[in-house]
């Protein structure tokens, strides 16, 4: 099982490659507000494996049974669980509090404040102290990280090069379903995404967006299937320049309001005097304001749950540490 980088493997399936006993691999967790990090987690835990199977949980996320024990007990005194690398730098309790400070300082450019040190310090924190889980750590981006994320193939003859932009902050749902409509535009398609700087969206979008920076934001858009490409630090407007280099055939935007640049002009002027531009509607209303607005309107509550959940994770840590330092001591008192 996955849960913030458990798993546990096994069981009878399909026959796998050459025949043998396929491995079937149960992950589960939260997963509230997905993000890099749960992909990650996901890809380690399917590479594990030949199938791959997640249940989520309900609001209460499981750290222990109501008798205290590891929920994960059973799987790892039968030999089944496996642990996966936790992806540093990146939580739902991390992005949430970038939303309710209202800070700037989550973006690339920019040094932590004295305000946003604090609240990394201390949010969520509960008063036994703090746990890795839950807990906020600084996100360190490495090319290794995008090598994880990336598909690595490039353009084949007879595929349709389709290029889609913007800030694509807190990736979600309703930017799975766009990009699922244009992936289904080309028999082959090759979709292409370019991510804006953060300055830029700040620009159009104003308060402290986007919540994601621009390296957080390139994993969260490589992890999609329907993306086969990213381009970090696109241009607002989609110029010549880009259309000739990546021989695009098709330039696709949501039904979301589309800003002019900053002299005025449509960013999408040159794709639409070539006849290759076209609106997509995905049919899915939601959007990144209004995940951040439910998260200010329930924030006590999700502060509430969330120190109650570290509470609990530290118990469990405490009391594994107890099961790890015992038989040591044991062993001592022999000699």
């Amino acid at each position: 099982m996955i849960r913030n980088g458990h798993g546990a493997a096994g069981g009878p399936g399909r026959p796998g490659p050459g025949g043998r006993r396929a491995v079937r691999v149960w992950c589960d967790g939260c997963y509230d507000m997905v993000h890099y990090g749960h992909s990650n987690q996901l890809r380690q835990a399917r590479a594990m494996g030949d199938y791959l199977i997640v249940g989520v949980h309900t609001d209460d996320d499981i750290t222990l049974t109501v008798d205290g024990r590891d929920t994960y007990e059973e799987v790892k005194q039968a030999g089944r669980y496996r642990e996966c690398k936790r992806t540093q730098g990146v939580s739902t309790t991390d992005l949430v509090g970038r939303m309710l400070l209202v800070t700037k300082a989550h973006h690339s450019s920019q040094e932590m404040s004295s305000e946003y040190r604090e609240y990394a310090d201390s949010f969520g924190k509960c008063p036994g102290g703090r746990n890795p889980w839950t807990g906020v750590s600084q996100f360190l981006q490495t090319s290794q990280k995008i090598i994880q994320f990336a598909s690595g193939k490039e353009p084949q003859p007879g595929e349709t090069v389709i290029y889609v932009t913007g800030a694509f902050d807190l990736f979600h749902i309703g930017h799975v379903d766009f990009l699922e409509k244009v992936h289904g535009l080309a028999e082959r398609p090759y979709v292409i995404a370019g991510l804006h700087f953060d300055q830029e969206v700040n620009h159009y979008k104003g308060k402290n967006y986007p919540i994601m920076n621009l390296h957080e934001r390139t994993l969260s858009v490589l992890a999609c299937r329907y993306v086969s490409e990213v381009v970090i630090g696109a241009p607002y407007a989609v110029t010549a320049e880009l259309l000739d280099h990546f021989k695009v055939d098709l330039v696709c935007h949501g039904k979301t309001e589309i800003v002019p640049d900053k002299d005025g002009s449509d960013p999408y002027q040159e794709p639409k005097k070539r006849g290759i531009f076209r609106q997509i509607d995905s049919g899915n209303d939601l959007t990144t304001d209004l995940i951040v607005q439910r998260i200010i309107k329930n924030r006590l509550e999700y502060e509430a749950r969330n120190q109650k959940k570290e509470a609990k994770e530290l118990a469990f840590l405490e009391a594994r540490r107890r099961q790890e330092v015992w038989p040591q001591r044991e062993d001592d008192c022999d000699f």
